[in-house]
């Protein structure tokens, strides 16, 4: 492992001359925090490929043998490295995403009408990489592990992708053409009436004793005008909906641009770290209004309730992997507040059992129960039912496994994927049997209103 500390600069900047080099994983701290939001690291040229489809993972297209976390833990294995103690957390892995529909190599579920068995459910790229930032420090460092040479090239590597990385560095943009935005024609899966009467249908089956809520979304997609750049939008959403784990991912077939308010799984030495949100309110721009609102939704019963559930079946889904009595609730139903939104977020810990893994802790709670509801397969089964169209990226997770062993998902809300000139947004809600249908599908519009403004030509 061979580190070099650059001069500082922006986190976005250096992601768009780092693109260039191919497979831009930018895992974004867009809204700094003194811990939450304290890192950003962009990473590209990955040296091999990781991917799930209907069939199995795949290695750079040859199949691996086995189930495909299964398949990644061993792949992470032959890469192990220790990494660099005061530097920021990851330093060289895996970096991408987990779609939603993966849940289908872990349980046996309903399967949507339109699931794709050739679209990737989980796609890594390799990174021996990594540009690595503490936003709070205002350091930068280039980090390289010199993988995947091996003996006496392994540091030669290194120092050789350090350098390339560094001249891409110090290489501007080229100047892009204005990106068209406007005027796009969105188109949703759901009127208001019909999503009104899916959180009917969703009640009557708590009310029937199948769960006690479900996480209800509509999908919108729209067509997408010529010279359309995902990474000029993504730098938009940056600004109007700044999120502590927010990331753009770039591959030769599909762009993915998240502003996550919500962490999934962290886990760091043994020590794992989920934070569910559950609870919404609109954000005012009068103060006093704004105050009110988050009040409002700190003292909510339905909001608390929902968010205690979830609550429950993470404690739960962790207790599976982590050891006996060391799952805990440090904060339960505290308030976050973002561009548009008030959030109810709890912190559920553990520390996790000798011999188990990153990929272990995703096996055993993977989708995170903030985004399906519970009983956790029960309900995925009932928003299949409902919502009758794959999710894929949407809800699933984005993020890196490091080879050290160390891990940080987000859960992909807020989050729009491009593929074939088209994008793809998703907005959704927990709902029980306490829920206003009407109130409900303005709350999905609420949560997107900052990801549709980013669309928008500036002003």
């Amino acid at each position: 492992m061979l580190y070099e500390e650059i001069e500082p600069l922006d986190p976005a900047v250096a992601a768009g001359r780092l693109r260039r080099l191919g497979g831009l994983a930018f895992l974004d701290s867009a809204m700094r925090h003194e811990t939450l939001g304290r890192y950003a690291f962009v990473a590209a040229s990955p040296f091999a490929g990781f991917k799930v489809d209907a069939a199995g993972a795949t290695l750079d297209g040859a199949r691996l043998p086995g189930p495909p976390l299964a398949a990644l833990a061993g792949v992470l294995a032959r890469h192990r490295c220790e990494t660099v103690a005061g530097l920021p957390p990851f330093q060289g892995g895996a970096a991408g995403f987990v779609a939603y529909d993966f849940a289908h190599h872990l349980e046996r579920l309903a399967v949507p009408p339109d699931l794709d068995p050739a679209l990737p459910t989980m796609r890594f790229g390799l990174y021996d990489t990594v540009l690595a930032f503490d936003l709070v420090d205002r350091r930068a460092f280039l980090i390289s592990t010199g993988d995947p040479a091996e003996g006496a090239g392994r540091e030669a590597r290194a120092r050789a992708r350090i350098a390339a990385f560094r001249e891409a560095l110090a290489t501007p943009e080229s100047a892009a053409a204005a990106m068209p935005a406007g005027g796009l024609d969105w188109h949703s899966n759901f009127f208001a009436a019909p999503y009104r009467d899916a959180i009917e249908r969703v009640r009557e089956y708590i009310l029937a004793g199948d769960i006690y809520q479900a996480n209800i979304a509509q999908t919108f997609q729209t067509a997408l005008p010529e010279g359309f750049d995902a990474f000029e939008l993504y730098r938009r959403l940056r600004q109007t909906n700044a999120a502590p784990f927010a990331a753009f991912l770039e591959y030769p077939d599909l762009s993915i641009a998240s502003s996550s308010p919500e962490r999934f799984l962290k886990l760091a030495g043994r020590t794992v770290e989920a934070r569910p949100i559950k609870g919404t309110a609109r954000r005012s721009a009068d103060p006093q209004e704004d105050r009110a609102l988050a009040e409002a939704l700190l003292a909510s019963e339905k909001d608390r309730a929902e968010n205690v559930m979830i609550v429950d079946l993470m404690r739960n889904d962790l207790s599976r992997v982590c050891e006996a009595d060391s799952v805990e609730v440090p904060v339960l139903c505290g308030l976050e507040s973002y561009a548009a939104v008030h959030h109810l977020v709890s912190v559920v810990t553990g520390r996790l059992r000798a011999g188990q893994t990153a990929a272990d802790l995703v096996a055993a709670t993977f989708p995170g129960g903030s985004i399906t509801g519970a009983p956790k397969l029960r309900a995925m089964d009932i928003i299949t039912e409902i919502e009758r169209t794959a999710r894929e990226v949407y809800c699933g997770s984005i993020g890196y496994l490091g080879f050290d062993g160390t891990m940080d998902l987000n859960i992909a809300i807020r989050t729009v994927s491009f593929r074939n000139r088209r994008a793809r947004l998703a907005a959704g809600g927990g709902i029980t049997v306490l829920s206003d249908p009407a109130a409900e599908y303005e709350e999905t519009f609420t949560k997107a209103v900052k990801v549709f403004a980013s669309f928008e030509a500036p002003r």
